[in-house]
């Protein structure tokens, strides 16, 4: 069963932002101190930044640790990138990640110069990428933020359910990506603590077939599917061709 987290403000500069963000997931606000709420899980909002938090710990989402995959000599390895290579001008593309997440691969399309629309369809995962986005627009200045803050701008992140978004598109995307792995990565007693508390939060999606089927009636120009190394295809539909890293393969589909 999925539970709703308690918005926690860490003190009274942050009560109003709290407030509204609670008012926009429809949950409790506390001003204050975490000694009420112990044992919950709660979205604090404070110096740092929006942090999700409960027994296993402790998720914030940082786009600054992309860093080092973003310059031009690594991006060019990326299997993610390497599968969006499109003839044309990139900036004048758009790339949908249909499955956002926490926005590293966006921020990986969005470093190869595409203009990118994010579409996560829970609240609380959402609200912790919206504010990383925020973060990493609001840097100090240096060359390096500066440069985060440029390839962020390029990206846009939509609150919803993308299938019935890439339903009503006006126009066809050059890229969809999806990567419906999550939910797969989370079944393994290997995964990392603080992805856990992702489970207090939704169940696993198992929608990969209306999924699939949602961006190949989209019509854009290449489909690009995240999945493990050994793992099956996608509603069982096989690509167009396949690009294979030690710890993901990436699945091409060319819509006729």
């Amino acid at each position: 069963m999925s539970e709703k987290p308690i918005v926690i403000a860490q003190g009274e500069e942050y009560a109003e932002d709290a407030k509204a963000l609670a008012l926009r997931l429809c949950v409790p606000c506390v001003v204050g101190a975490d000694e009420d709420v112990q044992g919950s899980v709660v979205l604090r909002l404070g110096a740092d930044g929006l942090a999700l938090c409960g027994p296993e710990g402790e998720l914030r989402v940082d786009l600054s640790h992309m860093m080092p995959r973003l310059t031009q000599r690594n991006l060019a390895s990326e299997l993610l990138v390497k599968a969006a290579k499109v003839k044309g001008d990139r900036t004048q593309m758009l790339a949908v990640d249909a499955t956002a997440g926490f926005g590293e691969d966006a921020l990986l399309l969005a470093a190869a110069g595409f203009r990118v629309r994010m579409y996560e369809r829970n609240p609380y995962i959402a609200e912790l990428l919206a504010d990383a986005m925020r973060r990493a627009m609001n840097g100090s200045g240096e060359a390096r933020e500066s440069m985060l803050a440029a390839i962020v701008a390029r990206m846009e992140l939509v609150r919803g359910d993308s299938i019935p978004a890439l339903a009503g598109m006006e126009s066809a995307p050059d890229v969809i990506l999806l990567d419906p792995m999550f939910p797969e990565r989370t079944k393994s007693a290997a995964v990392r603590k603080k992805f856990q508390l992702l489970h207090h939060l939704e169940e696993p999606c198992a929608d990969g077939e209306e999924l699939l089927a949602a961006a190949i009636a989209a019509h854009p120009r290449r489909i690009i599917i995240k999945r493990p190394v050994k793992g099956e295809y996608l509603a069982g539909v096989k690509p167009s061709y396949s690009l294979t890293g030690k710890a993901v393969r990436v699945d091409v589909i060319l819509p006729s």
